[in-house]
């Protein structure tokens, strides 16, 4: 059943993102909201939702290290080597974001960059074959929610898509971390 479900959400997911709507999945930290990291339009739709300030840049996930080459000028390759051996997800703010939605950067053209270690984020950024916005399914201002249940309805109903895959997990998940690297070294931003 879970393997048909991952499927089924993964096919259902394309079709939504590919028409500039929004979904509410699974990521390797927190449920998020998600769109195509490349439409302005789809990102206006979950600034709307959250209610959320629009100088705020959002989180985007790729699937490999070489999706940040082709998403951010000249990042610093070092970053690689310890993102290699961090264990909680971590998110990367990247100088000179490149072919992303301008409302998803940052006003100083920076943008936060995470290489998703999940299967199913994983497997959906890899079929779409662009990034995928994720932020937290909630309103803007409220907690984080842990788990799927704990998710506002207002979230639930005004999306376009809800991912049924393990939205039976009861732990609740944790936000990445968030560090910006400054000269070969990462400066913490949330731990």
């Amino acid at each position: 059943m879970p393997e048909e479900l991952f499927k089924n959400d993964v096919e259902k997911c394309l079709h939504i993102l590919q028409s500039g709507g929004i979904i509410l999945y699974p990521t390797d930290t927190v449920w998020g909201i998600g769109c195509d990291a490349t439409n302005e339009n789809a990102v206006e739709k979950i600034i709307a939702l959250k209610q959320r300030p629009q100088h705020k840049s959002f989180v985007v996930l790729v699937a490999e290290e070489k999706d940040i080459l082709h998403y951010t000028a000249a990042p610093d390759l070092s970053v690689f080597d310890y993102l290699q051996t961090t264990k909680k997800p971590t998110t990367v703010i990247y100088e000179h974001a490149l072919g992303l939605a301008q409302n998803v950067c940052n006003q100083d053209g920076s943008v936060a960059i995470r290489i998703c270690k999940d299967e199913f984020c994983r497997h959906l950024i890899k079929r779409f074959r662009k990034p995928i916005v994720s932020t937290s399914a909630n309103i803007s201002g409220d907690s984080a929610a842990g788990n799927f249940s704990s998710i506002n309805k207002i979230i639930n109903q005004g999306v376009d898509y809800v991912v049924q895959y393990r939205q039976d997990e009861l732990t609740a998940a944790q936000p990445s971390s968030i560090i910006k690297w400054n000269n070969g070294k990462p400066e913490i931003i949330r731990e």
